[in-house]
């Protein structure tokens, strides 16, 4: 993309998505600027056209109450690859372009977040391939300028044609009166898409009920700041007709059920374990129906409560937890609006010791050792512990590069572990861990190093195409088939920094990416290709562009 002048456009990228702001007008006028955008109802509300992902033209008719028409549009991008573009209105900070009145940025633990809601009514044409969507941005900091790295909650009420959300479905769940499918990818920061299994025309949520969800999950944290809420398009093919309606965005709970559930009574714990408990709790009562209960824990009596687990009965089994600790927990309940109980009462629990009193640990596993490495997978083996009473199972630790930490990725009984989800020509390193009944861990292996190969098979081709400016650059790259799974790695020059990027999944170690295939375009038959690409910045008047292996540039 080139960087367009003199009309103070802002570039970024969300969900494969660059966005450009122009200065607000007051007026409500038809924009067709590619990053065109005007601001509404004496700065409420933000509306932009945002053609971000093709060059064919769109045009949006803005309706000053709170809405916008798409009036025309030419495009025909692959079902495969990104949309086109996605015109919106929105509440909060974008890029430094902040509507006025919103809150925002705004910290999700902040007492004030479970009152904001949202609205919106759609009208659909009969023809296209797009989504009708909403875009929650979130961020470990207050930002209102530059890209958000926390989380971006996607809400998709309807979609037609073939096209799906970054990543793969993890999930199925009920959420503000509605059945969803739970998607999650990452790209940069992570990407939780709710998808309508039926078709919706209007949504009438707070925005805490589908945040809760994606911090309960653990792709969402709670201290993040909520720093824009927008509602709007994402079409592939054709546009032209798709009308959101009305958008209503406030800070005091209205509209909707904004009555909480009663606090769950009389939580009790028993059958405390070395390692679990059992919780239980008399129900709340609400006025619309509660629809489950979140499970808060701490250790010791001290510090802060984390989410540990949700479910939509009165009982829950704690498990996970070391033996001789004490731990204390609380259960709160929510209903289908994403109103939230009081707390219960809390409960204080003592793991017993273990094992009898069994202190002594296993032995190191020994001679762990790495074979048949694929692109996404290696094999692990090692010869067994031994212990006073007996090894329970083994836990397998993991880390890209060769600095970092290491995390849990697996545990067996048994002395082999397939490592999977692994990104092809990138390093990794693993050690293993030996438990017994009593939790007592062994000292770690040895550490094993493995390089897994260059992903695909097949001949494809590939190209890539820059555009640049003095300080950044966005790189779109066209993979072609017959390819079965494909990556690339390539290092940044020094001093350039990635922003973000869109269609594949990056991952970072160093100065060096790798760009691996998303689910939906592994798999190219000849004939057939798929676009992907990133932006990055670099030192202002550098002219350096990385160097993508195997790709030509055009």
């Amino acid at each position: 993309m080139k960087r367009l002048k003199g009309i103070g456009l802002a570039v970024v990228l969300l969900l494969g998505t660059v966005v450009g702001v122009a200065t607000p007008a007051n007026a409500a006028p038809v924009i067709c600027e590619t990053f065109g955008s005007t601001s509404i109802q004496s700065g409420r509300f933000i509306v932009m056209n945002n053609v971000w992902g093709a060059s064919t033209p769109q045009c949006i008719d803005v309706n000053q109450a709170g809405g916008f028409t798409i009036q025309s549009a030419g495009h025909n991008n692959a079902t495969n690859g990104a949309p086109a573009a996605y015109p919106a209105i929105y509440a909060g900070c974008h890029y430094g372009n902040c509507s006025t009145g919103s809150s925002l940025p705004m910290q999700a633990n902040n007492a004030a977040f479970n009152n904001i809601r949202s609205s919106v009514s759609y009208t659909y044409p009969s023809s296209g391939t797009y989504n009708a969507s909403y875009d929650l941005w979130f961020d470990p900091t207050p930002r209102t300028n530059g890209q958000n790295t926390g989380a971006e909650v996607m809400i998709w009420l309807n979609r037609q044609g073939p096209i799906q959300p970054s990543g793969s479905q993890v999930a199925t769940v009920t959420l503000a009166g509605a059945t969803w499918q739970v998607w999650f990818g990452n790209i940069g920061w992570n990407v939780i898409s709710y998808v309508r299994t039926t078709t919706g025309t209007t949504l009438d949520f707070n925005i805490n009920t589908f945040y809760t969800d994606a911090v309960n999950r653990g792709y969402a944290q709670r201290n993040w700041y909520l720093t824009s809420v927008q509602a709007g398009f994402e079409p592939w093919v054709g546009g032209a007709g798709l009308t959101l309606n009305n958008f209503t965005y406030t800070t005091t709970g209205g509209g909707g059920d904004t009555s909480p559930p009663t606090a769950p009574g009389s939580l009790t714990a028993s059958g405390t374990t070395a390692n679990s408990t059992n919780l239980s709790w008399s129900p709340s009562s609400d006025n619309t129906g509660v629809s489950g209960y979140d499970i808060f824990r701490r250790q010791g009596t001290t510090g802060t409560f984390t989410s540990v687990g949700t479910t939509t009965g009165t009982s829950f089994a704690a498990t996970g937890l070391t033996a001789s600790t004490q731990y204390q927990f609380y259960v709160v309940a929510r209903d289908a609006a994403g109103n939230q109980s009081p707390q219960s009462n809390t409960v204080s629990v003592t793991t017993t010791g273990g094992g009898g009193g069994d202190t002594s640990p296993p032995t190191a596993p020994g001679n762990l050792t790495a074979s048949g490495t694929t692109a996404n997978s290696t094999n692990l083996s090692w010869s067994p512990s031994s212990d006073n009473v007996g090894v329970a199972g083994y836990t397998i630790f993991r880390r890209q590069g060769t600095t970092g930490t290491f995390t849990n990725v697996g545990t067996t009984t048994g002395t082999s572990f397939a490592a999977t989800g692994l990104t092809a020509s990138t390093q990794y390193e693993f050690y293993v861990v030996a438990r017994d009944a009593a939790n007592n861990n062994s000292p770690q292996s040895n550490t094993v190093s493995v390089t897994t190969t260059g992903g695909g098979t097949g001949t494809g081709t590939c190209t890539v195409h820059f555009d640049a400016w003095n300080n950044g650059y966005v790189a779109q790259i066209t993979v072609n088939g017959p390819r079965s799974g494909w990556s690339f790695t390539f290092a940044l020059p020094s001093g350039h920094a990635m922003t973000g990027g869109w269609n594949a999944q990056f991952t970072t170690s160093g100065s060096n990416i790798t760009a691996s295939n998303q689910s939906h375009n592994g798999n190219l038959s000849a004939g057939q290709s798929t676009g992907i690409g990133f932006q990055a910045t670099r030192p202002n008047g550098n002219t350096q562009l990385p160097t993508i292996p195997g790709c030509t540039v055009v």
